[in-house]
């Protein structure tokens, strides 16, 4: 079988690109931006006409923090709407049968209910901080349940939680709170600061998930029978949430953090700086239905991802 992961220096996509690997009975087609342009539909046509991969996984899209997506609104909703409609009706085109595109927790409502079901979809106004790059994801969910309805494809959608582990980005300013909060407590450590200061109350619960645990959970749902994801699903309402169920708060975080990175100064919580959204919790039950539930323990995947980030560092300093 031949497999084309479309971003595979993702994070999600290399952890996608790992498992596979290990499988050792697939083909893998990879190429880098600077190889295949997504956003270019004319080589994505000629791609996969000339690759023909017996199935897809649409890992690519651009993102960024909070910064990136207020300053940059009409790219991240531009950009994420063709690289999905590319891929999707590309591979269409080229009569690949079986695609999985990936997406993002961000597609629900703000006010949603917690833990957020898949029928949440669409009820409600979105964050809007992020709302351009969220209507770019729900289209593709839209685009996969239209191609599945009209043609008989079996397009499925995957939406994570917070993902976190090898290949994150720990930029000091445009990463997420989890790897964010590590090299905060490992620089803080290094330079023997007494004290860090968290902004917020330390309050808000988050919900976070292994990126080995995400390819894994998506392989799984890429390898249900037609029969089965059917019995789950809607074909109005067919993508299915991958999170580990459980939530902690940002202070459970940050202490666990700092247990891992072994800083012993104060942690300080600025309760004048914003708490953001109260709770965000994933409904997983659907997927433990179908027979998949996470396996990492939060403490345990902070610890991997911790060296990883340290070989980093390491190989960082061999280059100077």
């Amino acid at each position: 079988m031949r497999i084309y992961i479309a971003g595979h220096r993702g994070m999600v996509g290399g952890a996608l690109l790992r498992r596979l690997k290990a499988r050792g009975e697939v083909e893998l087609i990879t190429r880098s931006s600077s190889e295949l342009d997504l956003t270019n539909q004319s080589a994505v046509r000629d791609f996969m006409a000339a690759e023909r991969p017996d199935a897809v996984v649409l890992a690519a899209a651009k993102v960024g923090g909070i910064l990136a997506n207020n300053s940059y609104p009409a790219e991240f909703i531009r950009d994420n709407l063709v690289i999905a409609t590319n891929v999707i009706h590309e591979a269409h085109v080229a009569g690949v049968q079986d695609l999985l595109q990936l997406g993002s927790s961000c597609i629900y409502p703000k006010l949603a209910p917690q833990p957020m079901t898949e029928a949440a979809l669409l009820t409600g106004p979105l964050e809007p901080t992020n709302e351009p790059y969220a209507i770019a994801k729900i289209a593709a969910i839209k685009l996969c349940e239209s191609y599945n309805r009209q043609y008989g494809r079996n397009y499925r959608s995957v939406m994570p939680t917070n993902l976190y582990g090898p290949g994150d980005n720990f930029h000091p300013e445009n990463s997420h709170v989890l790897p964010a909060l590590l090299r905060r407590f490992h620089e803080a450590r290094e330079q023997g600061l007494p004290e860090v200061v968290i902004w917020g109350s330390g309050t808000p619960r988050r919900e976070f998930l292994h990126v080995d645990d995400m390819a894994e959970a998506s392989l799984f749902v890429m390898d249900l029978s037609q029969d089965v994801y059917e019995r789950e699903t809607d074909p109005m309402l067919s993508h299915i949430n991958v999170g580990s169920g459980t939530d902690v708060t940002i202070r459970e975080l940050a202490e666990t953090i700092a247990h891992v990175v072994r800083y012993e100064g104060r942690l300080t919580f600025d309760a004048s700086k914003p708490d953001g959204t109260p709770r965000k919790l994933m409904d997983v039950s659907r997927l433990a239905r179908l027979g998949w539930t996470a396996s990492t323990p939060l403490e345990a995947g902070i610890r991997e991802t911790y060296q990883w980030f340290l070989g980093q560092e390491r190989n960082s300093l061999r280059a100077r």
